[in-house]
């Protein structure tokens, strides 16, 4: 079987919701992903033969976001192009369909990304009140059109907020902090683990960005209207303390609670892209490898403990390597609360645990703090949902070419109970 590697990846900067980067939607955060990956690598458009974009909320203007992505970055209008969701994984999923259109021979050379600007989440209509506003169009006399008006009440104008709605399982009705807060029951986890866990991530991304570590992977989004170039990530909180975010409330259970805003990952816009192919199609056209992609695994679980689900994709990673967790040097798993990676760090080191829900005798091996998302995570940099699985595969493979490590693993976990992940080496 030919080897699957990754050429080189690129990300824009990760900016909170609601700020620089809110007025560039997510379509445009993918041009700029694909317009700069083509940059730097300086490769022919040609030799590009699909590309494949995550993305959750997909804008109501970019129906197929991949195929606007690929079309915006002036690549053939021939050009295949589709997008994938798969929740919080998309952008680790559209990796991995482009490993599986090569490993079929369907591909050669790839564009895998995710992109999502959470700010342009949309807010809707009540269904009585687009029932008005239907009514209101179709209506033929003037009579008819005031009694349409008249019919409306204040609460037609409260708008269902997607952003929420797209948070919360339909299955079990838990918004996802509910599912953080059922895991820090689960495995005993205290109010100050998380904080103390959230104040390492910033603590790691803020000695990160001084070192200028993200700046090897951001490319500039230019603002409108002055065109200000956005170059660093804005959810970095620098002057963080135990005290400040001991000061919060829960949030999603305000009486008994320990999950917080400020020990949960961050709403953020952002976008990620990488060059998928064959080692023989890179070193032919004098591509410079940044990783290979050995294994890539996905699995299930219950919705309410969605948070677990890196650990069954890794399990599954493990039987297809044969290695150990401990064989591994470093782990990028997402950030989506603080309790959530402390569980999968617990549950990782529990022999139970192994032997009730992935049935082996041993536990898998629990990852030490100097190997898990060694310069923070979404807590301090944010989570645009369809770009983050895609981000920490470039950020992985990037920080072990920099320490000279071999193999790490990037996992995921996915509202709805999923978890994905995926096996790196530098050779």
């Amino acid at each position: 079987m030919e080897r699957i590697c990754i050429v080189e990846g690129v990300r824009t900067p990760m900016c909170k919701a609601g700020s620089e980067l809110s007025s560039v939607s997510a379509d445009e955060l993918g041009v700029y992903t694909v317009k700069h990956l083509i940059q730097k690598t300086n490769i022919d458009k040609s030799l590009i033969d699909n590309v494949i974009f995550g993305c959750v909320a997909m804008p109501m203007n970019a129906p197929n976001i991949a195929r606007v992505i690929a079309l915006k970055s002036g690549l053939p209008i021939s050009l295949p192009a589709y997008s994938i969701h798969r929740n919080c994984a998309s952008g680790m999923d559209a990796i991995i369909a482009a490993c599986d259109r090569i490993e079929l021979g369907k591909n050669k050379m790839i564009i895998a990304g995710g992109a999502e600007s959470m700010s342009n989440i949309p807010l809707v209509y009540r269904k009585s009140a687009v029932k008005k506003f239907t009514k209101l169009a179709t209506s033929r006399t003037f009579s008819d059109k005031l009694k349409s008006m008249l019919s409306f009440r204040f609460s037609d104008f409260s708008p269902v907020i997607s952003l929420i709605q797209g948070l919360t399982d339909p299955v079990t009705g838990n918004i996802m902090g509910k599912t953080a807060e059922i895991l820090a029951r689960e495995f005993n986890i205290s109010r100050l683990e998380q904080d103390q866990y959230a104040l390492r991530s910033h603590l790691k991304s803020t000695a990160a960005l001084h070192d200028g570590i993200f700046a090897e992977e951001i490319v500039p989004v230019p603002v409108k209207p002055k065109y200000n170039y956005i170059v660093d990530d804005n959810g970095i909180n620098k002057k963080i303390t135990l005290e400040k975010l001991s000061s919060k409330r829960p949030y999603f259970d305000r009486v008994d609670g320990t999950v917080t805003v400020a020990n949960s990952c961050q709403v953020t816009d952002g976008a990620a892209a990488v060059i998928v192919t064959t080692e023989t199609e890179a070193k032919k056209h004098g591509l410079n490898i940044l990783g290979y992609i050995n294994h890539h695994t996905e699995a299930a679980l219950s919705p309410d403990r969605m948070g677990l689900g890196p650990i069954y994709a890794i399990n599954k990673i493990i039987d297809k390597s044969g290695l150990k967790v401990s064989d591994y040097d470093l782990f990028e798993i997402n950030e989506a609360f603080a309790a959530q990676i402390l569980a999968n760090q617990k549950a990782l080191g529990s022999k139970l645990f192994s032997e009730k829900f992935l049935n082996k005798r041993e536990a898998l091996g629990e990852i030490p703090d100097d190997k898990l998302n060694v310069n923070g995570g979404a807590i301090a940099l944010g989570h645009p949902v369809g770009m983050s699985g895609t981000r920490i595969v470039i950020h992985l493979l990037k920080e072990m070419n920099r320490r000279n490590l071999e193999r790490g693993i990037a996992a995921i976990c996915v509202g709805g109970g999923q978890g994905v992940a995926i096996d790196l080496s530098l050779s």
